[in-house]
Parts: structure tokens; sequence; C-alpha cells
């Protein structure tokens, strides 16, 4: 959870920037910033973009074919999304950042919509509907040389019926002549329809104006919850790895139904229980059984489901069945919860039924399958018997801990200062990039920003987040690093 930032137009400042830091240690930290050649303004912008809580979600939707992943394309600036000059090229909901006016926010490009459609359209359609849901404005797209078709109107009253705003892009106006076409769309009842060509950028910067006047500021993080309220649990993972089974025992009651057949939770199912004097929030969820666009009907919805409850939750459970190898879509699961930014226990079930030599080839298999969570809390467990259910929350516990962790900006930079001395950077291309200086810029999980004098490795940021955790813990959390590139000081201004 790595990315490179080279330096561009920084974000707007935000106050408090450091998180929990005090005046000295700021003043401090921006005095270090200013000794080694970078902008204040440059310095804000790199933390606040590494250490926002979740931006705002902008939906792009409409029929097939109106020219939707062309738009998307237009707004983050580059060719990304798949375009061809054929209906239903997109069908899986695609997530991009993009930034307009120095604001930044979350476009979901999606499939065509279409009504009384069957089979993967059915599912397209659906991932649309989705998108809306999770969506906090939607920009509904329009062929305005065609006009408004049934379909169009159908797409209407599910937006009417979803309640968020909606700003209307009337595409393919490629001039004057084509604005007539546009004008006509008032009568969808959707306010101003805005004649944008996608194709060329005509009329995308009033439409992303009004976007922006649709959108709220960036939310704080949140997780569903009140302050104060029971912290959520999702257990997730396969079908029939014990998921309801697991539950039930800590509940110590049947609080939802298993069954041997595989699928039989559907939706997420909320149960508050006491576990060692604490209330938490379980929130059961159906097994994930394969890639969302080759699912079909209730499996579909169901893992829809599911990953709206990991983006809820706050800690996630991932259940191993121990009797089977490890599958691709085991890891596929972690990978969701790793990035959804969830703190994250493994616990293997079934481990009562193992022998000697399964035990030993699940040892190697978690070795080489799931390096990438080598770092989170385990509990071997079995939700049949009870066996080791008590160790459960306390690597919940563990888990949450390294999530909220917080490193002084003073220490870490001891700690950088130390690791660059004895493990430099390769040299690479007669040059050697140096950490220069770093922040912790938030929790929750824990973001890191980095100033560098050039380009750092991700052999090398991975060596850093290692020994980050060997030295601050973190464990049971993802850690994301963020590194921001000195600029060449004799183009500074």
């Amino acid at each position: 959870m790595n990315d490179q930032i080279q330096p561009e137009g920084s974000a707007e400042p935000e106050h408090g920037a450091l998180g929990d830091a005090d005046a000295t240690e700021y003043a401090a930290f921006m005095e270090l910033a200013a000794e080694e050649g970078f902008d204040a303004e440059e310095v804000e912008g790199a933390i606040g973009e590494a250490g926002h809580g979740p931006l705002p979600v902008l939906a792009v939707i409409g029929r097939p074919n109106v020219g939707k992943s062309t738009l998307v394309n237009r707004i983050i600036g580059r060719r990304e999304a798949v375009v061809e000059d054929r209906p239903g090229v997109t069908r899986d909901r695609v997530t991009y950042e993009a930034e307009w006016a120095g604001r930044r926010f979350k476009l979901v490009d999606t499939g065509g919509w279409e009504q009384d459609v069957l089979g993967i359209d059915a599912s397209v359609a659906a991932q649309a509907e989705y998108a809306i849901d999770a969506a906090d404005a939607v920009v509904f797209v329009v062929d305005a040389t065609v006009g408004a078709t049934d379909t169009d109107e159908a797409v209407v009253r599910l937006l009417r019926k979803s309640g968020k705003p909606v700003v209307l892009c009337a595409n393919k106006v490629d001039g004057p002549s084509g604005e007539a076409d546009a004008t006509a769309l008032w009568a969808l009842g959707l306010g101003e329809p805005y004649p944008v060509s996608a194709l060329h950028g005509r009329g995308t910067g009033d439409m992303l104006d009004a976007v922006l006047d649709a959108l709220p500021e960036a939310p704080e993080q949140s997780f569903g919850t009140a302050i104060g309220g029971p912290r959520r649990i999702a257990l997730i993972g396969r079908p029939n790895v014990g998921k309801s089974s697991l539950l039930n025992k800590v509940a110590n009651e049947d609080r939802v139904v298993v069954n041997e057949i595989a699928g039989t939770t559907r939706d997420p199912v909320d149960e508050l229980i006491e576990l060692g004097g604490v209330v938490w929030k379980f929130v059961d969820t159906a097994g994930i059984r394969k890639r969302v666009h080759l699912q079909q009907g209730a499996d579909y919805y169901a893992s829809l489901r599911t990953a709206a409850a990991v983006e809820k939750a706050e800690v996630a459970v991932i259940l191993i069945d121990a009797s089977e190898s490890i599958s691709v879509q085991d890891q596929r699961i972690v990978t969701m919860a790793v990035e959804a930014g969830r703190a994250i226990v493994m616990a293997y079930n079934k481990w009562d039924t193992l022998d000697e030599e399964r035990r030993y080839y699940l040892e190697r298999e978690i070795d080489t399958e799931l390096l990438q969570v080598a770092w989170a809390p385990r509990v071997n467990v079995s939700a049949a018997t009870g066996r080791h259910m008590e160790k459960l929350v306390p690597a919940i516990e563990t888990a949450l801990e390294g999530w909220e962790t917080r490193v002084p900006t003073g220490r870490l930079n001891a700690f950088l200062g130390e690791l660059v001395a004895s493990h430099p950077h390769p040299i690479r291309g007669g040059k050697q990039p140096r950490i220069l200086f770093g922040t912790q810029a938030g929790t929750k999980p824990p973001r890191f920003v980095l100033f560098s004098s050039g380009f750092i490795e991700h052999g090398y940021r991975r060596f850093v987040e290692r020994r980050l955790r060997e030295e601050f813990g973190f464990e049971g959390t993802p850690i994301h690093i963020s590194v921001r590139v000195r600029e060449k000081r004799g183009r500074k201004k």
C-alpha cells in the first residue's frame, strides 16, 4: 500500500495536519522541512493527501455506449478506463481518484444500466445500482444526439428513489449546433443538463464545478458507529468455512442459521455480543465464492453486501478452512480486507480436524500464499468445539491497537535517520536517493508520508515498512506509505 507522489500542485493545507501532534512538534517538523528545501504548502499538501479520511464518491452512470468511460478518462486526465466504440465494454465498477479545483474525490466508472436484462447484463445493472447506493453524488450521462430513451427514464426513476444529488451530463455535444439537443433533456426533470463533449473536453469544466457543489467535503474517518459505540467486527471468508458457527459459538447460542450447504447466509447479520466484559458488534457475512462479475443472482448481491460490510467494519476476522488448501479465493478475500484498510485477524477454523501431515503443509502454505498478511494476529480455532475461542478477542484487541497506533514525529525521524545511515538506498544511475524525514499523517490504518531527495524504489519502501513494524509494532494492521520527492533546487521558483 504505497504511493510515489511526484511534486505538483499542492492540495489545500489542512489545520492540524500532523494529527495529534502539539504545536511545538509541528513547528519543529516544518522547520526541518524548510531546511531540506521543501515549501510549507508542498509539505501541508502531501500530509493532507495522505492523512484524509474517506474521500467523497462520485458515480458515473448511464445506459451502455453513452461515453461514460470517455468522460472518466477526461476527468482523471489520462486514458485509464477501457474505451471502445461498442456497448458493454465496462462491466465491473472501477474506481479512480480524481481532482478538480483543488478538491479530491473518488470516481466510480460503471457498466451501462439497462432495464429488464438477464445474465451478465443484469449483473452489470446491479453493479450500477450498487454504485449509486454507495455514492455521495451521481453524474448521469445521456447521449444528447439520441435524446432521452425509455432506459434513461428508468434510470431517472432509480435516481429519484435513491435521493442522491445528480448532475445531468448531456454528452456528445461537439459544437454550438448540438446544444439544442442538450436543452431538450430538461424534460428529464433532473435540473440543468450540462452540454459536454467527453471526447474533446468541451464543457467538462462547468460540469465539474456543478459536481463540486453536489459533493460533500471529505468526511471525517467513520465506520458506521457513533463514538463510544460497539466496535464492528466483520467475519469474512469463503462459503462453508464456519463463519456462522463461529458467531454462534462466541454468542453461546444459535443466533444465525448454520447448515452444511454452503451459502446459507445471504445478508450480513449484525449481532451485539458481550465478550470479556466488552460489547462487540459482530457482522456475519455471506461467503464470497468467486470474482464478482462471474457471479449470478443471490450470490452476486451477497458479495456486494459483504464488501459493504467490510467497508463499515473496523476489524476483519478472515476465516480460513484449515482442512483445505489455501485457495486463490482466500487470497482475494485477504486482499479485499487489506485494500479496505481494516485491521485484520486470521482465524484458521476446523483446526481440531487436522493431522500432523496437514498441519505441516498448512504452515508451508501460510508462509507462501499469505505472506502479505504475515503481520496479522493468528488464532487456530474450532467453531464446532469451541477450541481456543478465548484467544479471539485478545487478537482483535491487538489488531485494533496496531490500527490506531501513532508514532510521534520526533521519534519517527530519529528512527528514519538511523535506518538511512545503516541501510542506505541502493545507488541507481549514479544517484543515491535518500529519505530526508517523515511523519505519520493518520491512523486507522497508519499512514506515513516520507520526504526524499529522489525516487524511492518499491523494494526499499517494503524494507522501510518491515522495519517500521519491527520498531513500533503495528501488529494486525496494513500500513500505507507515500513518498514526496523533492524538486530539483535549480528549478525552484
